[in-house]
């Protein structure tokens, strides 16, 4: 008899423990947490997210390409923009961790980003310097668009004030890349040495 009750002892806390982790397993928490956990944004704030996101994959990509190829202006400005947009692409994924995003943050260019960043992979010497320097002059003109649309109307505190006070930078950026056309001086010049 004692091994009987023995016996039915072992075989209920068997069946207890292994009724406890199909109980676990069907309702897991991460599962909740993190849904729970998420707060919902606007489609202002996900829209500013990643146009930020595929700017500063624009910026780097670029910059890579100046490094190797533009003039030692657009090398000592390329060496900027990997550090800034580095930096501003960190900054950006704290907030997304911290505030826990649910958010969609691209990897990757979209097509009108790829195929300027095509264009100017093909281009080399003086075409590659001046389309560098035109396409920095219209990416940070977007930018500051971009960041001052979200600064004033933004709908997440923490990111509009981001926004502002990234502006500073990003206008320096646009000042810098006004002067990195090589060709910009010859035209004037040309006339005037024949």
């Amino acid at each position: 008899m004692k091994r009987a009750a023995i016996a039915l002892s072992c075989l209920t806390l068997a069946a207890q423990a292994y009724a406890f982790p199909t109980h676990v397993s069907a309702q897991p928490a991460t599962t909740q947490t993190g849904t729970a956990a998420s707060p919902s944004i606007s489609a202002n704030t996900q829209q500013f997210i990643s146009k930020v996101a595929i700017s500063d994959l624009f910026e780097l990509a670029t910059a890579r390409l100046a490094e190797a190829r533009g003039t030692e202006q657009q090398k000592a400005f390329a060496a900027r923009m990997i550090e800034d947009h580095g930096k501003t692409s960190s900054e950006l994924k704290r907030f997304i961790v911290v505030g826990k995003f649910d958010v969609d943050v691209p990897s990757q260019l979209d097509a009108a980003h790829q195929a300027k960043y095509d264009a100017l992979n093909k281009a080399r010497g003086d075409e590659f310097a001046a389309l560098y320097a035109s396409q920095q002059v219209e990416a940070h003109n977007q930018a500051i668009a971009l960041f001052e649309g979200y600064a004033a109307s933004g709908d997440h505190p923490e990111l509009k004030a981001w926004a502002a006070k990234t502006l500073p930078a990003l206008k320096h950026h646009l000042e810098m890349a006004q002067t990195l056309n090589p060709n910009s001086g010859k035209a004037a010049a040309a006339p005037t040495s024949k």
